[in-house]
């Protein structure tokens, strides 16, 4: 006789055996319509060659990318930062030690390789001194004394998430560094936190343009306004893409961003390739003077360096016209500058690396005796302390970092920074994704990193025998040569004139 348990169990197993036959009919059926659909196709000839199987070449190429950089990559293999870059950062971002044991899993032999040469007798801890802010736009009716040597870099609100520009404006005044605008304009969120504020002036002049894309002089009073606006910087060009104007995705404009950069929402917004006013150096020197002029704060500009002669055309152009109209500060961006949306071309191709075109400018300002006048700012993959104490000892006044900060906001380098579909929620204006960006805890992670920066700068400063890091020189760095010997800095790049800015 059967029991109730047994009928049940036995109506249990029809009903699984038919839900695995219906399952399997579907399975079936969707690889006959998958079939089907790779034969008649005509874009990817491997589908149509091999229909349902070349569909896995595409899901492993693009799975492939995740998996080199949590399984098969070397800690110092991946681009464009490796996991022993972005670990550093991690860790300073959550106040974690950064000690490692063993010895280094750096090449030093790699040439190119900027060694620091310790001293033997460094300063000890009674003779450290704090770093003094520094002065930029002395002429201007509102000079910036400029309190940290490593700031933030210019992203825009609209190229980051709301929540992203609130956590990095709050860890700015915390850490007690400036955040630069971008070229999209001032937001409500950029001024939240209270830092200081670089307002960057790009090709498309958002925030202030008229209706036609010029500039408007009434805007930029108005944001001059802002006490928290303390420089001005007219964007040439970046590192990751010279010679090409800005591009805000369609699905990036919103109602709010376009109101803040005075352009149509729901619109793809592409920048003029350069200025259109500005057709030389003179053209150049004039717009920085009324911009000065009308705002009374410092101005300067950012540009990516191509040869020494092109640049030195802007310091010749000075000379003629007096120390008064050269620009307040200089942002040397490298060609290894990185960005959410760039031509593979230019990103890949085009513009000097930091680590030629810092010296070169340097060296430009120094013979033309302007090193009290032009405050010098690096960036371009300067974000871990060895790089910011290389750029300080070659002659930077500052350095800025834009994709330091993404990573200490948690960016994981998914790439996808141009897809609105950024994981980590700091480029996507997905709401959905921006919920994984919680500002009270990240605006402490942005602070702890510029810190733990600081901090990591000035070791290395100590150790090679100076009290603060901006008393570093070229002959406290040693390059790595072909051979595997390395030479002094100050012997590869001779600085005519040793003079440096007070």
């Amino acid at each position: 006789m059967s029991t109730p348990d047994s009928g049940f169990a036995m109506y249990a197993l029809q009903f699984l055996a038919v839900l695995f036959i219906a399952v399997m009919g579907i399975a079936v059926l969707a690889v006959l319509v998958m079939f089907w659909i790779d034969r008649a196709q005509t874009r990817d000839a491997i589908r149509r060659n091999y229909p349902v199987i070349g569909r896995f070449r595409h899901i492993f190429s693009t799975l492939g990318e995740f998996f080199r950089q949590y399984f098969f990559a070397m800690d110092r293999e991946e681009m464009p930062f490796n996991r022993a870059q972005r670990d550093w950062i991690d860790h300073a971002s959550l106040g974690d030690s950064n000690t490692v044991a063993f010895g280094s899993t750096r090449s030093l032999s790699i040439p190119g390789t900027a060694l620091f040469a310790n001293a033997a007798f460094p300063p000890v801890s009674e003779q450290f001194a704090s770093t003094e802010p520094r002065l930029i736009g002395p002429g201007a009716r509102t000079p910036y004394h400029a309190p940290s040597f490593f700031n933030i870099s210019g992203m825009s609100y609209g190229a980051l998430s709301k929540p992203a520009v609130r956590a990095l404006s709050r860890g700015a005044k915390k850490a007690g560094i400036w955040m630069n605008t971008g070229e999209g304009g001032l937001s409500p969120w950029h001024l939240e936190g209270g830092c200081d504020i670089v307002f960057q002036i790009g090709t498309a002049k958002y925030g202030v343009r008229d209706d036609s894309g010029k500039l408007d002089d009434a805007k930029l009073r108005s944001i001059a306004a802002h006490d928290q606006v303390r420089m001005f910087e007219i964007k040439l060009a970046q590192g990751a893409k010279p010679g090409k104007g800005g591009i805000l995705p369609a699905g990036k404009v919103t109602e709010e961003i376009a109101a803040i950069r005075h352009i149509p929402a729901g619109q793809a917004s592409i920048s003029p390739n350069r200025h259109e006013e500005v057709d030389d150096w003179d053209d150049l020197l004039d717009m920085i003077a009324r911009v000065r002029d009308v705002t009374g704060k410092p101005t300067g500009i950012k540009t990516v360096i191509g040869t020494e002669d092109a640049l030195k055309g802007l310091f010749v152009a000075i000379r003629k016209r007096g120390a008064d109209s050269a620009p307040d500060f200089i942002t040397i961006d490298g060609g290894e500058g990185g960005t959410g949306a760039a031509p593979m071309p230019l990103i890949d191709l085009v513009g000097l690396s930091i680590r030629e075109a810092l010296p070169i400018v340097d060296n430009l300002r120094h013979s033309f005796g302007l090193a009290d006048r032009v405050r010098l700012i690096a960036s371009g993959k300067l974000v871990n302390p060895g790089d910011v104490a290389w750029a300080l000892a070659t002659g930077a006044d500052f350095v800025v970092s834009a994709r330091g900060f993404m990573l200490s906001l948690g960016c994981i380098q998914a790439l996808k920074c141009n897809r609105n579909t950024c994981p980590t929620g700091i480029t996507t204006h997905d709401p959905h994704l921006q919920k994984g960006l919680v500002v009270e805890v990240k605006q402490d992670r942005v602070a702890r990193y510029a810190q733990e920066m600081i901090h990591n700068v000035e070791t290395i400063a100590h150790s090679v025998g100076v009290t603060e890091p901006r008393q570093m020189r070229r002959s406290h760095v040693r390059v790595v040569l072909p051979d595997g010997r390395t030479a002094s800095m100050s012997d590869l790049w001779p600085r005519h004139d040793a003079h440096r800015p007070a």
